[in-house]
């Protein structure tokens, strides 16, 4: 009877605060200072759409990296990185998976990017706090960092993990737009994008200002796959805020935890001068039940050609406007660079790399000359 009265106390004292956690506001499109898990805790539940967390990678690394010359290799030697054990990890890991899971929406997903030091055991816990993995995305750099000593194959690629909340989940999948992005070709789960480099590398006082910090093309692509408008997505480890400038840029809402002060301050000073898209160009393609090297979407997510931009072609007798999933829009007609020059012209196939201009450094070029300048970025 005494453990019964106890337990009843117990609950109702737990009552009162979960009444008040689900009045609290979401402070969406804000950067909450602070543990991730600390941070997690004082939001609602079921109030987030889908999570993208880039977590510590518990590289175990012993000591400084250098090349064969004898320079140093800027590697992850951060404090956050670092684990006293596998156990502490494993600990760690769950207690911020608990929180995400009670966060999602009954249909909303996580995605998880992590390194063969640490995917496999985030995989392993994932599914045993039970969310169900819909894919295992390999992103594939086009531009790895070489292994130096020569003892091992070069690490030319991370994992990310895409999973929903639970087997039943009606998760959010654009697939069409997907295969919008990918010249018409269904979307694979292995994703060839080049590591955060040039203009697109934030740094201070001439040094990176995150080691990891992970190209806007990544998050691009994720985002568009699996929200919608208006959603909110978390990231649990906002680092230098790649995914809130992504998400201003689609019209998502976004939440950030993030305990380093350095990291904040490039966050908020990057989500500033972020430059959300035009109205008619987030309108993605909707789902309805040899490939180039470079598909047009990757111009898109890459910035090369940004949504909203104007195409001409024959002398300016067609036009049309980019879209954010890669799809270009005509008036009411809507479709791939090819499918759409196709139909515009009543020919039976277009070459659209040739067919569409568009004006670069005071020149009109067809969008090839633009798909070439992405090939030397990446070869770089």
């Amino acid at each position: 009877m005494a453990v019964a009265t106890k337990e009843r106390a117990k609950a109702l004292r737990a009552a009162p605060a979960k009444v008040l956690k689900a009045d609290i506001a979401l402070p969406v499109n804000q950067i909450l200072r602070g543990d991730c898990i600390a941070e997690m805790r004082k939001l609602p539940d079921a109030s987030i759409d889908m999570i993208f967390a880039d977590p510590p990678y518990n590289l175990q690394l012993g000591g400084d990296l250098a090349r064969p010359d004898g320079s140093h290799v800027d590697a992850v030697t951060n404090d956050w990185d670092k684990f006293s054990s596998f156990a502490a990890y494993d600990k760690f890991t769950r207690e911020w998976l608990v929180e995400a899971r009670r966060l999602l929406k009954p249909d909303g997903s996580i995605w998880v990017i992590g390194s063969y030091h640490n995917i496999f055991r985030v995989g392993a816990l994932l599914q045993d706090l039970g969310f169900w993995i819909l894919n295992d995305i390999i992103w594939r750099k086009a531009n790895p960092m070489p292994n130096f000593k020569g003892t091992r194959f070069t690490n030319a690629h991370e994992t990310l993990i895409w999973a929903s909340k639970s087997e039943k989940s009606k998760y959010t999948f654009n697939y069409r737009a997907m295969k919008t992005l990918n010249d018409e070709l269904q979307m694979r789960s292995d994703w060839v994008l080049p590591i955060c480099s040039g203009p697109e590398r934030l740094r201070r006082n001439g040094t990176k200002a995150h080691p990891t910090q992970k190209p806007e093309a990544l998050l691009y692509r994720v985002m568009l796959a699996t929200t919608n408008k208006g959603d909110v997505v978390l990231d649990p480890f906002f680092g230098t805020g790649t995914t809130g400038a992504v998400a201003k840029r689609l019209g998502r809402n976004w939440i950030g935890c993030e305990r380093e002060d350095d990291y904040i301050e490039v966050a908020n000073e990057r989500i500033e001068l972020a430059l959300p898209l035009d109205e008619s160009a987030l309108t993605t393609m909707q789902s309805k039940r040899s490939a180039p090297k470079v598909a047009f979407g990757a111009l898109v997510e890459s910035g090369y050609l940004a949504p909203g931009t104007r195409l001409t072609a024959k002398k300016g007798r067609f036009n049309a406007v980019v879209r954010a999933d890669g799809s270009l829009q005509s008036e009411a007609e809507i479709g791939s660079i090819h499918g759409l020059g196709a139909k515009l012209q009543g020919a039976p196939s277009c070459n659209g790399w040739t067919f569409w201009h568009v004006e670069h450094e005071g020149e009109v070029k067809p969008i090839d000359a633009l798909r070439q300048l992405y090939l030397l970025a990446v070869e770089d």
